[in-house]
């Protein structure tokens, strides 16, 4: 009897936004068909926690949450560094897939954000692409994680019959004023905002695919349909 493969671990972030009439939006992307793991299927942005998200220098560019903080809050057994680069995971994929970040100055200096917005944009495709890893790209601009910007929302594992297993931990954060997030990146064919109901309708007619998580998230948040209460709910700022 075949073993059922190794879950691998990994972070996803479910980004939301007020929309109209008061209502909550979440942001989705399309992966690309010719993926190896769900390619065509909409998903939220997110990836594979990797050795650097927890190295010892990346702990030190990190604020908002402490290694103990971020176990208790897995309520893991697992090294509470580790748990830590689950959030830091979330914020290199968030960033390498939307170009969306959650930094902030790791000195008082002030700075041109705009100017520093222009080079993170340019150096996230350097990201993506395994050219340097998120420590170096952070000290190189003199910024750290802010990770208190994400709250855990749940946990999933993939069924033993899939080929390829994740074991990931979902986030929730809002949208950063003044950030917008990429239409399209290496690993998305497109992307969109979308009420829950709105993307839990298109998932039931046929006219996007989703995976079990992914709809089960969508259904949570179904229940606060209003900005206000979604933000209250989570602690969303």
């Amino acid at each position: 009897m075949t073993r059922p493969a190794t879950p691998l671990a990994a972070s996803t972030v479910v980004l939301v936004r007020p929309g109209q009439r008061g209502l909550a939006e979440v942001f989705m992307n399309r992966r690309p068909e010719n993926m190896d793991s769900y390619g065509g299927v909409y998903v939220f942005p997110g990836g594979r926690v990797e050795r650097n998200d927890w190295s010892a220098e990346m702990l030190t560019l990190t604020r908002g949450l402490l290694p103990t903080e971020a176990r208790a809050a897995l309520e893991s057994e697992l090294q509470a560094e580790l748990c830590l680069g689950h959030w830091v995971a979330a914020v290199r994929e968030l960033f390498e897939e939307a170009g969306i970040y959650f930094f902030v100055n790791a000195a008082a200096a002030d700075r041109d954000e705009k100017i520093v917005a222009q080079r993170l944009a340019t150096k996230r495709r350097a990201l993506q692409q395994g050219e340097i890893d998120l420590a170096s790209l952070l000290e190189a601009e003199n910024l750290a994680c802010d990770l208190s910007r994400l709250k855990y929302f749940f946990h999933r594992i993939t069924p033993d019959h899939y080929k390829i297993r994740f074991d990931t931990r979902f986030y929730i954060a809002a949208l950063p004023k003044n950030q917008r997030p990429l239409p399209s990146s290496e690993e998305v064919e497109e992307s969109l905002w979308i009420t829950p109901e709105a993307a839990l309708f298109a998932s039931e007619s046929g006219k996007y695919r989703m995976m079990p998580p992914t709809i089960a998230v969508l259904r949570t948040l179904a229940g606060y349909p209003d900005w206000g209460d979604l933000c209250a709910t989570y602690d969303l700022s």
